[in-house]
C-alpha cells in the first residue's frame, strides 16, 4: 500500500510534487501528491508523516486519513490523509523530484496529473462542501470496480 498527502492552503490550492521523469518510477513526469510506500511494520499515517519529513521536511501535526484511492493497473491502492499548510512551496528543497507549487483544482485540467490523485482532490473537495467548512477529513472509502 502507497501513502500521500493531500495538502491545501487556506486559498483553496493543493502542493502538487512534480515527479522526475526517470523510467522505474510510478507517474514520471507527472504532478502529484507527496507521499511513498509503507515500510515493514510501518502504519499509514507514521508511514505518511515519515515521506512528508524525508521528502519536504514538513511535519504536520493535522494530518488526517481522507480515502484510500486505487492506482489501477496493478498498482497498489493508496491511502491518502489531508493536512493544511500555508507555507511557500517554492523555499522547499525536496529530496527526490523536482520541485512543488501550489495549484488550484481548476488547473489540474492542464496538468499531468495520475486519476487517483484527482478522485483524491474531488472527494476532499466533495467532503468539505457537504460539511460546509474549508476542509474536510471527512472518510471515504472507494469501492472496487465490479466484475
Amino acid at each position: 500500500m502507497g501513502v500521500a498527502a493531500a495538502i491545501r492552503n487556506s486559498d483553496g490550492a493543493y502542493l502538487l510534487h512534480l515527479r522526475d521523469n526517470i523510467d522505474g518510477i510510478c507517474w514520471p513526469g507527472h504532478w502529484s501528491f507527496l507521499g511513498g510506500q509503507l515500510e515493514a511494520g510501518e502504519t499509514p499515517h507514521k508511514a505518511i508523516t515519515r515521506e512528508l519529513h524525508e521528502e519536504a521536511g514538513l511535519v504536520l501535526p493535522d494530518l488526517r486519513p481522507l480515502a484510500t484511492v486505487q492506482q489501477g493497473n496493478g498498482r497498489a491502492d493508496i491511502e491518502v490523509f489531508t493536512a493544511s499548510w500555508n507555507g511557500d512551496a517554492a523555499r522547499i528543497q525536496v529530496t527526490e523530484g523536482i520541485m512543488l507549487a501550489w495549484f488550484h483544482p481548476r488547473i489540474l485540467p492542464r496538468l499531468r496529473v495520475p486519476p487517483w490523485c484527482v478522485e483524491a482532490i474531488h472527494l476532499h473537495q466533495a467532503a468539505a462542501q457537504q460539511a460546509g467548512v474549508e476542509d474536510a477529513g471527512a472518510r471515504h472509502r472507494r469501492s472496487p470496480p465490479p466484475g
